[in-house]
């Protein structure tokens, strides 16, 4: 059985909120907290799911695997809220304090219910808790029914902790009204992926019962006296344990409701957040206008199934659920920017968000993503340099690049509005020419070598700044990115010498491309030649083995690993140079040979499809003239590994990333990020469609000879508006015009998109003669 108490499935919501609507349950004000394996909370989701899970609620039960990835650091949860619904022979001495991981209680199978934005529970203490959610506060139902533990010996007592998911608090305080039982106070705790500390503030409120004592806890005992503690980290390796709590009579109707109230400002704001947004307590308002948000949120995208399964309809929404989980906006309730300009969090991180996240968000939410980019400017000015990496108004360690580089070219080629281009192109040239002293959590490192080598050097001399200084080929493949996304916003804004040493500058990954390097695999050689390999400072190289980092060797984390790659190996890492295709298809041997080596990397377990480098190699066929190809890919992998059971997402979701993967694909149009750029292939539907919130212009792509089955899984020949269309890939405006596309289907490869003319731009225009058709249709 699952052993459970009302605090929170750690780590569950630390990343995505999967039955709330908005960040106060992303704080933790209260949770439902278990202790329990994987296994068990996997059998606890699919009861959560039922039978009548739909596309929306099925995102929960896709969310544990990576949940539980990261529990070792599970983020926030601030302030967890618990009850007892009585004390053993009424002794307050003898209810439950101390950790509260040892209040763990059963819960009644076949009873959680979760949707969107209300989430409940049936526990066998004899409680039934529900919960919905505003903007900055939560709001529960905690019903007392009497049962043979406790019988009619109900005199409910609610502990608020001071703590949070990972126990990283510093010092708290609480404070407890003994008029009204209000429980009030702080904390300063520390990121789960970054440096410095933060704090959190609370307010909780209680309705329906007369009060009957209240008072504090340190470890395992309470007192009434005093009613306020201050408390510190503990000593040593020991944490204390502490918070406030509330002891009522029994509620004449059996209901008790709690009002959570959270800021990250004061506890003054926390307490006026909760009292202006549910000042009636009416749960079903709260309720229904939580519905109502995700409701309108959805409805820019419609589907015509046409025979598509249930579970492939529930993998694509709950994709695109997850997919708006972060960053949440902090707006008005932040220390970090001054006033009403606006301020998101929890970029966590752009690494990982850069390649669908904020693509999907320009496509679905337009507004929303001016916005985002406004915060990354409003960051840059308060702290002066564009965020990677944040959470928990903190900032989060740097993977690779300076990838905002990224997000803001692909939100300038894209035509997002009201956003300040000028200071943008500030910023991100602040990342290419100055290197901070903590390179690590912002900007880029090794710039002295970057501009003098052209790469980054294995143990490079970098006394400018620190960071993570190996990871070179990673760093130097991203650099080289970070420039070309810098260039083509140089080059809109006329600034044409800097596009010019920028472009040049994204060329920079050839310098680590060995032509005559071999790959083994157990012994036996890979058959082809021609890979990424680090290189020192005095420009010699030093060997790599390409499949080292892969899912056939060990993982290398991006903090725990010295190579010279992480989380992949450099057989993925040579695949991206999205800024010019033309040039590595060249170098890897052609056409045929780029074929057989995608297909090689896919098949013989080098990729890890839940990890984000892995999601474009997925759609590269279309660069060596082969889009059927790439369509016959992502098949392998959906429904395979994206679909709707517990086991329904390979690897950790990283606040939407694979659900945006799995939206942009099953759409049919796959982002080049930083490009004006969608590669095509069929959608998972008989047609999709996405209306704009700004021009409310519908796009579509609509499938002729579409079956459900997925045998006519190739374009035979297209139509953009009514007209021919033989590009295998197209350019945002189909979204901005709100333009159709219909596409004819076969079980066969065909001609379509094939020709040198129809593939995706590259920046080696020189080197585009060398695509042709590559091999014999299948």
């Amino acid at each position: 059985m699952v052993v459970m108490s009302l605090l929170a499935l750690p780590c569950l919501s630390a990343w995505q909120r999967p039955w709330l609507i908005r960040r106060e349950m992303i704080r933790g004000v209260s949770r439902l907290q278990e202790q329990t394996s994987l296994a068990s909370v996997r059998s606890m989701i699919l009861e959560l799911a039922g039978e009548q899970t739909n596309n929306i609620h099925v995102a929960l039960e896709q969310q544990i695997t990576e949940t539980f990835d990261r529990c070792r650091n599970p983020s926030q949860g601030m302030f967890p809220l618990s009850v007892q619904p009585s004390c053993p022979g009424d002794l307050l001495d003898n209810c439950k304090f101390g950790s509260k991981y040892e209040r763990g209680v059963y819960y009644k199978k076949g009873s959680p219910t979760a949707k969107p934005g209300y989430f409940s529970i049936s526990l066998d203490s004899g409680v039934d808790v529900e919960t919905t959610v505003t903007e900055h506060t939560a709001l529960w139902n905690f019903n007392f029914v009497p049962n043979a533990t406790i019988g009619q010996n109900i005199s409910p007592i609610f502990l608020l902790d001071l703590d949070d998911l990972q126990n990283s608090r510093q010092n708290a305080t609480v404070s407890v009204d003994p008029t009204t039982g209000r429980i009030s106070g702080n904390g300063t705790f520390l990121p789960s992926f970054g440096v410095g500390s933060y704090m959190s503030y609370f307010c909780a409120d209680f309705k329906g019962a007369s009060i009957r004592d209240t008072g504090v806890y340190v470890n395992a005992r309470a007192g009434m006296e005093p009613k306020e503690l201050f408390v510190n980290r503990g000593y040593s390796l020991f944490f204390i344990e502490a918070g406030g709590f509330v002891r009522f009579h029994k509620p004449s109707s059996g209901l008790i409701q709690a009002r959570v109230g959270v800021s990250f400002l004061s506890t003054e704001q926390a307490c006026q957040n909760a009292e202006t947004e549910i000042g009636d307590w009416d749960f079903d308002r709260v309720r229904t206008n939580a519905e109502n948000a995700w409701k309108e949120k959805m409805s820019v995208v419609s589907i015509e199934p046409g025979g598509a399964n249930k579970s492939i309809q529930q993998t694509f929404f709950s994709g695109i659920y997850r997919t708006m989980m972060s960053p949440q906006n902090y707006t008005l309730d932040n220390p970090i920017v001054n006033g009403s300009q606006l301020y998101f969090d929890s970029y966590y991180c752009t690494w990982d968000s850069f390649r669908t996240d904020f693509p999907f968000l320009t496509i679905f939410d337009p507004s929303t993503m001016s916005q985002l980019i406004t915060s990354y400017l409003n960051i840059y000015k308060a702290l002066g340099w564009l965020p990677d990496c944040r959470m928990q108004l903190c900032k989060g360690y740097s993977q690779g690049g300076s990838n905002a580089d990224n997000v803001i070219a692909d939100a300038y080629v894209k035509n997002l509005t009201g956003i300040d281009w000028d200071l943008a192109y500030e910023a991100i040239q602040n990342d290419a020419e100055n290197e901070p002293f903590d390179w690590g959590v912002e900007g880029r490192g090794g710039l002295q070598s970057w501009k003098r080598l052209g790469y980054i050097p294995y143990e490079d001399y970098d006394y400018l700044g620190f960071g993570p200084d190996y990871h070179s080929i990673s760093r130097t493949l991203e650099y080289a990115y970070n420039d070309f996304c810098i260039s083509t916003l140089a080059k809109g804004l006329g600034k044409m010498a800097d596009y010019e040493q920028y472009l040049q500058a994204s060329g920079n990954w050839y310098n680590l491309f060995k032509p005559n390097q071999t790959s083994y695999l157990f012994g036996n050689d890979t058959g082809f030649t021609g890979f990424l390999q680090p290189r020192y400072l005095n420009g010699t190289w030093r060997y790599q083995n390409p499949i080292v980092c892969s899912p056939i060797d060990e993982f290398c984390s991006y903090s725990e690993n010295p190579m010279a790659t992480f989380e992949d190996s450099i057989w993925e890492y040579t695949f991206f140079v999205p800024q010019d295709q033309a040039k590595l298809v060249a170098a890897l041997g052609g056409p045929d040979t780029f074929v057989r080596r995608l297909d090689y990397l896919h098949e013989h377990g080098l990729l890890d499809i839940g990890n984000e480098p892995s999601e474009l190699v997925v759609f590269q066929y279309h660069y060596a003239g082969r889009p059927g190809l790439s369509s016959r890919r992502l098949h392998t992998y959906i429904p395979s590994y994206f679909n709707s059971t517990v086991e329904g997402l390979p690897g950790n979701d990283d606040s939407g990333a694979s659900g945006s993967f799995v939206a942009l694909a099953m759409s049919g149009t796959f982002p080049v990020a930083g490009q004006s750029v969608y590669l095509l292939v069929p959608p998972f539907f008989e047609s999709v469609s996405y209306t704009n919130a700004i021009t409310n212009k519908t796009s579509t792509i609509r499938n002729i000879n579409f079956d459900p089955e997925y045998v006519n899984i190739y374009i035979q020949n297209a139509t953009l508006n009514g007209e021919p269309y033989t590009k295998n890939w197209i350019s945002h405006d189909f979204y901005l015009q709100g333009w159709t596309l219909e596409f004819t289907l076969g079980p066969t490869e065909s001609e379509w998109g094939t020709q040198m003319a129809d593939l995706p731009p590259s920046t080696s225009a020189g080197q585009q003669e060398a695509y042709h058709m590559a091999g014999a249709m299948l």
